[in-house]
C-alpha cells in the first residue's frame, strides 16, 4: 500500500460537512475539472499567482502540476500540505493548503484556499479553514497561523476576521510589472482558543508527524 510509504494519504480532517484529505489520482482529476469550470469571476484577481485567469485547460493543468510539485519537493523542514476539500458524500468543492518552514522550531503555518465557483457563498471556505487550523493548533501545537490577502478580497478578509485573525502589517510583491500590496493577518494560539469550536476530528496523524517536522 502506498500509504505505508507515504502516510499523508491516511491523514484526514473531518468537519461537520467536509472531509479534507490528500487527493488520490482520480480525485485529483475531479479537482482539476472543478478548477477548469472557474474559481472566481472574470473581473476579479484574488490570487498573487494568477493561475485561475487562464483557459479552462490551463487551470486544470495548474492544479495537477502544483499538486505533483508539492509532493516531489516535500521536506519536513519545508512542506506544503495540499488537501482536497470534499463533502461527506465525496463531492469535490475545492482545495486548501497548510504550509510551513522549519515548523519544529518556528511553529508557524500559512493557509491558502480555493473553491469552485458553484460552491462559494455557502460557508465552506470558513469550515475548511477551521478544519486545517484545528489540525495546526490542536494537534500539531502551532504557535500562530498567517494569511495573506488583498485588501479588496472581502470574502477572504471576512473568513479571517470570523476566525480571530488580527492585522499584522502588509507585504509587497511583484506580479509582472505590477506591485501588489497584501494584508498580512495573524492568528495566535491564544486567540484560536477563544474561537475554536467542537466538531473537528483528525485521523491518521501519528504516522505523519515526522514528515511534518512535528515529532
Amino acid at each position: 500500500m502506498i500509504d505505508d510509504h507515504w502516510p499523508l494519504f491516511g491523514l484526514e480532517v473531518s468537519t461537520p460537512s467536509l472531509r479534507l484529505r490528500l487527493p488520490r489520482e482520480h480525485e485529483l482529476g475531479a479537482l482539476a475539472d472543478l478548477a477548469a469550470r472557474g474559481v472566481h469571476p472574470p473581473d476579479e484577481r484574488p490570487f498573487l499567482t494568477p493561475w485561475a485567469e487562464g483557459t479552462p485547460e490551463e487551470r486544470a493543468r495548474f492544479v495537477l502540476l502544483e499538486h505533483w510539485d508539492r509532493l516531489a519537493s516535500w521536506s519536513p523542514d519545508d512542506w506544503r500540505l495540499g488537501l482536497g476539500v470534499f463533502t461527506t458524500d465525496g463531492e469535490p468543492v475545492g482545495a486548501i493548503r497548510l504550509a510551513a518552514r522549519d515548523f519544529g522550531v518556528v511553529r508557524e503555518v500559512t493557509t491558502y484556499t480555493w473553491l469552485g465557483l458553484e460552491h462559494q457563498g455557502r460557508g465552506l471556505g470558513t469550515e475548511a479553514r477551521r478544519g486545517v487550523l484545528s489540525l495546526a493548533f490542536d494537534h500539531l501545537a502551532a504557535a500562530s497561523a498567517l494569511s495573506f490577502v488583498f485588501p479588496d478580497n472581502q470574502a477572504s478578509q471576512g473568513v479571517s476576521r470570523s476566525l480571530g485573525y488580527r492585522p499584522d502589517g502588509t507585504t509587497r510583491d511583484a506580479r509582472g510589472d505590477e506591485v501588489l500590496v497584501s494584508d498580512r493577518l495573524r492568528l495566535d494560539a491564544a486567540d484560536w482558543a477563544e474561537v475554536r469550536e467542537p466538531g473537528v476530528t483528525v485521523t491518521g496523524l501519528d504516522a505523519c508527524r515526522g514528515l511534518l517536522g512535528a515529532t
